[in-house]
């Protein structure tokens, strides 16, 4: 029998309405992130945890505006508002979320020089959060996954997820896109698809 994991991604209060980064609609993924966290035995969930001095935060840059495209370290990197700050309310999970059912929490975004948008690696595949690792370790060959942002770190996780040898599943319903670019969150839910996601 497969065993199986659930992945909930980023259900921080700066991903929410009235954050400092709010997903339109970030709200709506907790009932059925709730709903899934009750359907598996095993439930890990990422949390971005970002240096007040992270390179990815557009008030770090004179000059430069949010969601500008920058080049940090070597990477194309948009530059968004400051959010998730370690140790600061709007990095906490939603205190709607069913936090006592978490079994571990990957830190991510924690280097001020690189982003990491997927749970499983940074942005340059240079580090490792250890997840993957540790899923290994578990024994665990099949992920749920659902969370925020939908176009970004939901879509890097799933990515890496695949190309680690993970079967995934994506539940859209529990999932919800920044859409910077009309069109983004399609794109990648299609993107997602075609590396071998299951989309329901």
């Amino acid at each position: 029998m497969p065993k199986q994991a659930l992945i909930l991604i980023d259900i921080q209060n700066d991903f929410l309405p009235g954050g400092a980064l709010a997903v339109p609609g970030g709200d709506q993924v907790i009932t059925v992130a709730n709903e899934l966290i009750n359907s598996h035995e095993l439930v890990i969930a990422s949390q971005d945890w970002h240096p007040a001095d992270h390179g990815s935060f557009a008030a770090n840059h004179e000059g430069k505006h949010v969601y500008e495209t920058i080049k940090l370290n070597g990477l194309d990197q948009t530059l968004w508002p400051v959010h998730c700050v370690e140790d600061t309310q709007g990095a906490e999970f939603s205190e709607l979320l069913d936090c006592e059912s978490i079994n571990r929490v990957f830190r991510k975004g924690c280097s001020r020089d690189i982003d990491s948008y997927s749970a499983f690696y940074d942005n340059g595949h240079l580090q490792s959060t250890g997840l993957s690792e540790w899923l290994k370790s578990q024994g665990v060959t099949d992920l749920s996954i659902c969370g925020l942002a939908t176009d970004y770190c939901v879509k890097f996780s799933c990515l890496d997820a695949l190309n680690d040898g993970f079967h995934v599943t994506l539940h859209l319903a529990g999932c919800r896109g920044v859409n910077i670019s009309p069109g983004d969150v399609d794109q990648a839910i299609a993107e997602m698809k075609a590396a071998g996601a299951e989309i329901r």
